[in-house]
């Protein structure tokens, strides 16, 4: 091509060629982009729906405490840090290295539960933390501390549930991540309603509701995957991999962490 002749086309037809190309394909992205983000915006917005329904019950038991309960469930996770997996996984699946996105879910799966285990040990103590900076003991501090003892089951599903939801993301496997939540949030008000009402556990029975619909709806994505034709590639089961890289995955997750806070 000589340096005087137009990039898209010499002619006045090619340039309107090009342009109507480029449009084709910009709305062609547009399309794609509305297919992945429908289902996916349901399917996280469905797991703050079951958190929600967990405080109306808890609302209906201890009314003049529902705004100290509410406070105490956003708490509820580590989900923040999994964001990281966006950018990892993202990154190993554009390049085609299909099998360093399981080992990269491992690894934030380890990270998380490892990072979990001390955030529960200080939860479990939150009565006497919160009596200790002057709260009532019996109004205050032990209510709060009831519920987020039953939340300590949450924060270790939360972490694996959220590596898998972005697992599948980055994939472009996007409708299982809306039909577990979907289902699990449909049967979340009975799972309430057995563990506070008819076993009397009260408002940790709501927060331990949570634990169970979330687990629920790991074991189903974590079923698709094992299972699916299209995670053949990048499943391919658990490697010693994932213990090596763990401090480059802290340099990221932390400031995902922190951004999402």
């Amino acid at each position: 091509m000589a340096t005087e002749e137009p990039l898209l086309g010499g002619t006045a037809a090619g340039s309107k060629h090009g342009g109507g190309e480029e449009e084709s394909l910009v709305w062609a992205e547009v399309k794609r982009q509305l297919y992945l983000a429908g289902p996916l915006v349901p399917g996280y917005l469905l797991q703050y729906v079951i958190q929600l329904m967990s405080l109306m019950f808890v609302g209906h038991l201890l009314r003049h405490r529902h705004r100290l309960q509410l406070a105490a469930s956003h708490h509820a996770g580590l989900g923040g840090m999994a964001t990281s997996l966006e950018t990892l996984c993202g990154q190993a699946f554009g390049a085609k290295q299909h099998r360093l996105l399981g080992v990269h879910k491992q690894r934030a799966m380890l990270v998380l539960v490892l990072v979990s285990v001390p955030v529960a040990a200080m939860w479990g103590y939150t009565g006497e933390i919160l009596a200790w900076f002057g709260q009532d003991l019996e109004i205050v501090a032990a209510a709060a501390a009831g519920y987020i003892r039953g939340l300590i089951l949450v924060l270790l599903v939360n972490g694996p549930l959220n590596c898998h939801m972005r697992f599948l993301q980055a994939q472009n496997i996007v409708v299982p991540v809306m039909l577990g939540s979907g289902a699990t949030t449909l049967a979340h008000q009975l799972v309430c309603w057995l563990l506070v009402r008819a076993l009397g556990l009260g408002s940790a029975g709501a927060a331990l509701a949570i634990a169970v619909s979330y687990a629920a709806n790991l074991c189903f994505l974590a079923l698709y995957v094992r299972l699916s034709p299209r995670c053949r590639s990048t499943w391919t089961g658990f490697s010693r991999e994932a213990f090596r890289g763990i401090p480059a995955f802290f340099r990221l997750a932390v400031p995902s962490a922190m951004m999402v806070w």
